[in-house]
This record gives C-alpha cells, structure tokens and sequence, in this order.
C-alpha cells in the first residue's frame, strides 16, 4: 500500500534552506519544514540521477515493501540508503518519476 510523504519539484533556482546531498549531487529542502510537503531539488550539471527526476516533478510514496513495489516496474534509481532507517528508490509510472519511501520498523 502506497501513502503519499510528500512532492519533489526540480528547480534551478537557490532555495532557502536548502542543503547539499553530495552523493547524489543535488542541493535539497526538507519536505517536512514546508506546509505542503514540498523538496525542492536543484541538481548539479554533473549529477548522476536521471534527467526524468531533474526536469519532471516526483511523488514520493511510503511503502511496506520495497522489493514488491520494484517487481515489474520501470526502475530508473536502484533502492540506497535516504537516512537513518530509510531506504529509497525511483521508478517511473505514467511518464513520471516516484519515490518509493521503506521506513525501516
């Protein structure tokens, strides 16, 4: 079962607030600070992450199980660590990209 955590939105403006994600390099806001649950996503020109995630927004879905939700789809980031207990992926859907959020229990 799917539950929405929050929208990513690329951006090529500096955003207040915003920190750097060296791995992944892409400067980013905390989704949890914004009434919307909104991150902003500024990549790097040298970024590794798929230009799908750099120019299309996301939503990014808590989800029980990881691994069935990669069964079948179309992966474009292989699952990694997103934080303490937290590991994520990105697939593609209906021409958009979605986080697949697993909170480790």
């Amino acid at each position: 079962m799917r539950k929405i955590n929050h929208f990513g939105i690329p951006t090529q403006t500096p955003q207040p607030g915003e920190t750097y994600a060296e791995g992944l390099k892409v400067w980013l806001t905390n989704f949890n600070e914004s009434p919307n649950k909104i991150e902003f996503l500024r990549f790097e020109p040298d970024t590794w992450m798929p230009e799908l995630l750099q120019k299309v927004a996301h939503i990014a879905y808590e989800v029980s199980d990881i691994d069935e939700e990669l069964k079948g789809a179309k992966v474009l980031v292989d699952p990694m660590p997103g934080g303490e207990n937290l590991t994520i992926a990105f697939i593609e859907e209906e021409g958009i990209p979605l986080e697949l959020m697993y909170f480790e229990k």
